[in-house]
């Protein structure tokens, strides 16, 4: 696939491989943390192109809905197949698109998503959701299909096609995808350090209702996990221990944005809010607690060590312990064409659209080869592109 190819300018020169960037000195785990948001995950795989030039493979990747589904192509390949498996699913994902040529400008750029996401609710797309024989709200109550308006079972046979699952879970790299438990309300993880995952795990993570079907694992029923958390990010921070982190966040909603001036901003900006990752409390809560462990590791300095408890040993040795991370943000930032159809509009220009902008913004982020760096000082750090252009 030729993602950088812009039929608007067509003698524009493919951009060269970036060159390869050797693991920060005193990074002990390299994550890649993705959102969910429907068809803009396709700036995830472009974000995942760039670490991959860059020889930054990473040794956690964990994600909600679509995240949770580039997330399992990732870890369930070899690094030299996972870029081409993510680009045979792109490509079959956005395969329905009747709209191949278009006239210029914002206002019929509009128009030609806005055709494209009704296509999509109409006809469903290829390799992923299929309309139901009968409409959710039509459909016998307690019937196989009166929770839902679409089909996932195409998305299975995609997943058992271009996963590996075998591959998950050997536990060469880890792999965390986040549901919903239906009837309890409570946020799981489904996690391959601790459990075998298949494509049902994938398919919970991203079963947003009403359109798509909840999933059944074992004796419960789970939905889409970004109806409780959008980012997995703080799954990370629990889980790191004494690890050294360098994580690339990757988001699809962005919590900044301008005041809406019609209807189909207003949409546009509630599903922002509603979806964007909640990075800054995490980490914010992330440091109070790094503090409050900082500052009982020095009380417990302060007292001889023959009279602490074995357990206050034992607390004062893992606090001791206590991890660097470096988090590196990369948020979509929406065009001026997009509303509130952005994250159902899978028509194969805006999918390609999305990749390069996913590239180009990693590259950038790559060139600042300070934010990489440890410097030794137990804590948490926060970059972000976006915020450094303002």
């Amino acid at each position: 696939m030729d993602i950088f190819s812009d039929p608007k300018r067509p003698h524009r020169k493919k951009l060269l491989p970036i060159s390869p960037i050797e693991r920060p000195r005193g990074c002990d785990t390299i994550g890649l943390v993705l959102q969910g948001g429907g068809a803009l995950g396709a700036y995830q795989a472009g974000v995942y192109q760039a670490l991959h030039e860059a020889g930054l493979e990473p040794d956690w990747v964990a994600g909600v809905s679509i995240g949770a589904v580039n997330a399992a192509i990732i870890a369930g390949n070899k690094p030299e197949h996972r870029l081409e498996q993510l680009e045979k699913f792109w490509m079959e994902i956005t395969a329905r698109d009747p709209f191949t040529a278009w006239f210029e400008g914002d206002a019929a750029r509009k128009l030609r998503n806005e055709l494209s996401a009704m296509n999509g609710i109409l006809l469903g797309q290829p390799g992923f959701f299929k309309p139901v024989p009968f409409s959710g709200f039509l459909a016998p109550r307690g019937s196989r299909f009166s929770t839902a308006l679409y089909d996932t079972s195409p998305l299975h046979h995609t997943l058992e096609k271009l996963v590996d699952f075998k591959l998950i879970n050997e536990k060469h790299i880890r792999l965390a995808v986040g549901a919903v438990n239906v009837e309890t309300a409570n946020f799981v993880y489904f996690d391959n350090a601790a459990r075998a995952i298949e494509p049902e795990h994938i398919m919970a993570s991203g079963a947003l209702p009403p359109g798509l079907p909840m999933i059944r694992i074992g004796r419960h029923h789970y939905w889409d996990g970004g109806l409780v958390s959008n980012t997995p990010l703080q799954h990370l921070l629990d889980n790191i221990g004494s690890k050294n982190l360098l994580t690339f966040q990757v988001d699809l909603f962005s919590a900044r944005g301008k005041i809406p001036r019609d209807m189909p901003e207003v949409l546009a900006r509630q599903k922002d809010i509603q979806y964007s990752s909640r990075t800054r409390g995490t980490t914010d809560h992330f440091l109070e607690t790094h503090q409050l462990k900082r500052a009982l590791y020095d009380a417990l300095e302060k007292i001889p060590a023959a009279e602490l408890s074995d357990e206050q040993r034992a607390m004062k040795a893992a606090l001791k312990q206590l991890p660097e991370i470096n988090i590196l943000q990369l948020i979509y930032q929406q065009k001026a064409y997009e509303g509130d159809a952005k994250d159902y509009e899978f028509s194969r220009m805006s999918m390609k659209e999305h990749w390069r902008t996913g590239y180009y913004d990693t590259r950038n982020t790559l060139a600042h080869k300070d934010w990489l760096q440890f410097n030794g000082t137990p804590g948490i750090r926060c970059f972000d592109l976006h915020r450094l252009a303002e």
